[in-house]
């Protein structure tokens, strides 16, 4: 299920910090969906069967802004990917006219992580009264980088991100005024990269071993090392008011995905400038020290 890496966030060749990095996304490129579809969707298949509470968790109040983004979902697939997406075989129901979810034993956004490969989240304000705090209140996420969705659901942005070195400084106030100024009828994108010592898809709380971390080095490094890069996009649903938010994750060798000298020079620095606390929140401490030799060979190559 590994792909060409279709994004390289650290290409920029600037120091690593900590940002939002927001872009605009255009309509037709909200869902994508890539040649590793048919294997990721099978991985969804078989985490929504035997670990379904830990891939699927919702709030009572996030029912009808988790419809909503299952129509948007659909009517999206249908004009975008017209033939890709057999509808009317979705749990023997047709959409023509109105989606009965009466008659629909899972949860609307089940449905929508088992159709496509993004993940999806739902985030609501609290009554504006209280601030307007926005909460995790729905989740159906079978591609965790190292969190848990039990842990989080219900809890305020601040919490959801509250192991994030330096984020409550840092980016806490920008996320805040972000999400309560979002306009419906806006996408907007970012791209997270993160390097792993496994493809695995789904990571809820993955600690590296000794033996593999030992296993790990500057000959070997993109051999036994992944890059990982999750495309998650934010747009606000315009009858709920809720933010739907949508996780695409891409795994690829490293060897493969820095592939020039321009790229390794690049990441060396993002990772070189990583403050320690951070590498040890994403784990890379442990193949720090060896994974950049690696890359300066790359860039002397």
């Amino acid at each position: 299920m590994t792909t060409a890496a279709p994004y390289l966030p650290f290409a920029d060749g600037k120091p690593f910090a900590l940002r939002m990095n927001l872009q605009p996304l255009p309509v037709e490129q909200w869902i994508d969906v890539g040649e590793d579809f048919s294997g990721q969707l099978a991985e969804k298949r078989k985490l929504l069967a035997t670990r379904h509470d830990d891939v699927v968790q919702a709030l009572p109040q996030a029912q009808h802004a988790s419809e909503e983004a299952l129509k948007f979902l659909l009517a999206h697939l249908r004009r975008y990917y017209p033939g890709q997406f057999a509808f009317r075989t979705l749990r023997g129901l047709g959409i023509g006219g109105k989606w009965d979810f009466s008659q629909l034993s899972l949860h609307p956004l089940e449905h929508a992580t088992g159709l496509v490969q993004e993940d999806f989240c739902i985030l609501q304000a609290d009554d504006e009264t209280n601030g307007g705090t926005y909460r995790l209140t729905a989740g159906a996420v079978c591609f965790p980088s190292n969190w848990r969705l039990a842990d989080k659901i219900g809890c305020a942005l601040a919490d959801v991100h509250g192991p994030v070195p330096g984020y409550a400084e840092k980016l806490g106030g920008a996320v805040d005024r972000f999400f309560k100024n979002l306009t419906a009828g806006t996408i907007m994108w970012r791209a997270n990269w993160l390097i792993h010592a496994t493809p695995e898809l789904f990571q809820s709380g993955h600690k590296l071993d000794a033996a593999t971390a030992a296993a790990i080095t500057s000959e070997n490094a993109g051999e036994k090392l992944w890059l990982r890069v999750e495309r998650q996009a934010l747009r606000r649903l315009p009858q709920s008011g809720a933010v739907l938010f949508t996780i695409r994750t891409h795994v690829t060798h490293l060897a493969d995905a820095i592939r020039d000298a321009k790229a390794a020079q690049a990441l060396a620095l993002a990772v070189r400038t990583m403050p320690d606390d951070f590498s040890r929140y994403r784990s890379m401490d442990t193949f720090r020290a060896v994974l950049l030799p690696w890359l300066e060979q790359r860039t002397a190559a």
